[in-house]
């Protein structure tokens, strides 16, 4: 615990995020490399600017009748976000995977974004509320991707906030299934603060967990999220690493909730 009161916030951040960056291409380029010996099917979704948008799937190692659980996890929808895509290749790096879980990872949603450190694509456009009335050739390419995916258990995106006190997380699950909102706060807190403000970007918080009482159809500008628990899971979370901390530790952060969803007992998944 005293280790983790020591990590402080590096005071980069003013009215926007002015953190480290990435070379995104060698990212991606080290994240399919690795995959591939490790058993993932990369596939292409779209192309511009010399760049590949690129899908990676996983069939389960051990297959049986009620155990399989379908999760998605996304990273990168955000130029300005650098702990995603980096936390998507650790992943990978690490392998750690349930054999049980079938796995479709995207490391990065908006890698023209990332050569110019800003959260919007290269027209401007923020990718993460185009999801209800898409304008975007990305966010098209991706929503017709999902439009061909099986249904998921769960899905988690991974996100970074420049303004938190810590990592916090958003809940959705309507049905009120297992929820795994609180077994990746209790795992994350380890290597990362927690914000625990009572009020995260205007919505009431507990603990580092925001439950958003809005429903989808009330809001004009949908996030992949909101597309995400409309039509393809009825449970899912946002993850959301603290950007003014420094990168190995928001990295740690979103490895470690990842971690702590993907390898629950199958059961827990899918109930």
């Amino acid at each position: 615990m005293h280790e983790i009161l020591r990590v402080q916030k590096l005071g980069k951040n003013h009215g926007g995020y002015h953190g480290e960056t990435i070379d995104v291409r060698a990212v991606l380029r080290e994240a399919e490399t690795i995959a591939q010996p490790h058993g993932w099917v990369t596939g292409v979704f779209h192309e511009h600017g010399g760049f590949k948008w690129i899908a990676l799937h996983r069939q389960p190692k051990v297959r049986s009748q009620n155990s399989e659980a379908r999760i998605y996890i996304s990273a990168g929808i955000h130029g300005d976000e650098p702990a995603g895509p980096l936390a998507a290749l650790r992943l990978i790096q690490e392998n750690r995977w349930s054999e049980h879980a079938e796995i479709f990872l995207l490391p990065c949603l908006n890698p023209i974004g990332f050569t110019l450190n800003r959260r919007e694509n290269a027209g401007g456009v923020d990718l993460n509320r185009d999801y209800r009335n898409s304008q975007s050739a990305e966010t098209g390419a991706h929503i017709a991707w999902l439009e061909r995916q099986p249904k998921f258990d769960f899905y988690l995106c991974l996100h970074e906030d420049w303004e938190s006190h810590g990592f916090y997380l958003y809940e959705q699950n309507p049905d009120n299934k297992f929820s795994l909102a609180q077994i990746m706060i209790d795992a994350v807190k380890k290597v990362c603060p927690i914000d625990l403000s009572e009020c995260i970007e205007g919505r009431a918080a507990k603990g580092g967990i925001v439950r958003p009482n809005i429903l989808p159809s009330e809001r004009p500008d949908w996030p992949e999220a909101f597309h995400l628990i409309t039509h393809k899971a009825r449970r899912g979370y946002t993850l959301e690493a603290p950007s003014d901390f420094p990168l190995a530790t928001r990295v740690n952060a979103l490895v470690t909730a990842v971690n702590a969803a993907l390898n629950l007992q199958p059961q827990m998944h899918t109930d």
